[in-house]
């Protein structure tokens, strides 16, 4: 399924079967999770990197051929492919280990194609096993917002905040969601004004208070995290966080951020972006998922329905991940 930019969705297409290069895997597409940043890449939100890019990024996939020089993994394994696709090694933020900002990255489903297909390629050395204990379809969305919401979550302070508010419970947020609740967090929920059913979502996670982001939280809260692409939300958020307190935001794309007042920033408050992942938190956080059980709620769709899952993402009637299977 192809990337039509000009028109918002994705086009069926018949490719061959691509090339494992020297350090590369090809895999077998056994499931992919469907991501927001897709979204954002299909609809235009991230300035293009490659036209009719195949989007994709949180693969589950086994094994069928290696490269040359591909050594970590064996065929027939089943293996992860995530956002991060490979980095230069050289520049100063690679050498700061901070890969995730480096200025030559590659993504998968971005700069090369991803896992809205049968078949996908990727550099051994970002590829990650999957955790014992997860079905193909539950492990998709590990990959990205499993990722992504575990170095939110670090950002903000790990498991030393004692109350967080999540706002957007979606993908990533269902999944911190437990992490913080088995650290004994209070986590606070936010979703759509009047989205009853997403409120009672976020309890059933653990959440000790949910309702819509047009309401106060009945408390001053340590740290939040938005992982809703709204840049209204940020002066929200920092209006309920206590003075040295955290708001971190965890999306790639964020609408603009309204103007406000500085006192919402005063007392030494902080606001930070999460700008994509490293090797470290993927290792990290696998780490973390074996010794706490971590649910994924997915709603799966079959490849050729592709746009279909987008569509539910876009209109947020999504309860956790959407989940693509060929």
């Amino acid at each position: 399924m192809q990337a039509d930019t000009a028109a918002h969705r994705l086009v069926p297409v018949h490719k061959p079967v691509p090339f494992a290069g020297d350090g590369d895997v090809l895999v077998r597409v056994l499931a992919c999770g469907v991501c927001r940043t897709d979204l954002h890449i299909i609809d235009g939100d991230l300035p293009p990197h490659r036209e009719r890019v195949v989007p994709g990024h949180e693969i589950v996939g086994e094994v069928i051929a290696c490269g040359s020089a591909a050594t970590r993994f064996s065929i027939g394994q089943r293996i992860g492919v995530p956002w991060l696709g490979s980095v230069c090694g050289r520049c100063a933020f690679c050498r700061m280990q901070r890969e995730n900002l480096c200025d030559a990255a590659v993504f998968t489903g971005y700069d090369r194609d991803g896992g809205y297909a049968e078949y996908a390629v990727a550099d051994e050395r970002f590829c990650f096993a999957i955790p014992d204990g997860y079905d193909n379809v539950q492990a998709a969305p590990l990959l990205c917002a499993g990722l992504i919401g575990y170095r939110t979550w670090r950002k903000a302070g790990g498991s030393t905040p004692k109350r967080i508010g999540i706002w957007g419970f979606g993908a990533a947020a269902h999944i911190v969601c437990q992490i913080a609740a088995a650290h004994g967090q209070e986590v606070f929920a936010f979703t759509r004004a009047g989205d009853t059913k997403g409120q009672e979502f976020a309890r059933s996670l653990g959440a000790v208070w949910a309702g819509g982001s047009d309401a106060p939280p009945p408390e001053i809260l340590d740290a939040q995290l938005i992982f809703a692409p709204d840049g209204a939300l940020v002066p929200l958020a920092l209006g309920s966080v206590r003075k040295g307190g955290i708001v971190v935001c965890g999306g790639i794309h964020m609408s603009a951020i309204p103007a406000m007042d500085y006192s919402l920033l005063w007392g030494e408050r902080q606001l930070q972006s999460v700008a994509n992942l490293t090797r470290t938190d993927a290792e990290e956080f696998f780490a973390v998922l074996q010794i706490i059980r971590v649910a994924t709620n997915v709603q799966v769709f079959p490849l050729t329905q592709a746009n279909e899952a987008l569509q539910a993402l876009r209109s947020g009637t999504l309860e956790g991940a959407a989940v693509l299977v060929p």
